[in-house]
């Protein structure tokens, strides 16, 4: 299966450590790649080897104390 581009909205972030700590975040998730955090936008950008991993990486995003949300 090919990846896919995934764009999930994230509130909460307000700093460069926060988009830091969402990108930290997505590069820990086996399966995705090519994370890009947009700081000014509220979004994260990034490659996903399969559907289900795009609910795993909204949750872990939101436990890490920010709002992630599929456009």
């Amino acid at each position: 299966m090919a990846a896919q581009k995934i764009t999930l909205n994230v509130d909460g972030m307000s700093c460069g450590h926060c988009s830091g700590m969402v990108r930290k975040t997505l590069e820990g998730i086996d399966g995705i790649s090519k994370v890009v955090v947009d700081l000014n936008g509220k979004k994260a950008s990034f490659e996903v080897a399969g559907q289900d991993l795009i609910a795993r990486a909204i949750q872990e995003i939101n436990e890490a104390g920010y709002k992630a949300s599929e456009n």
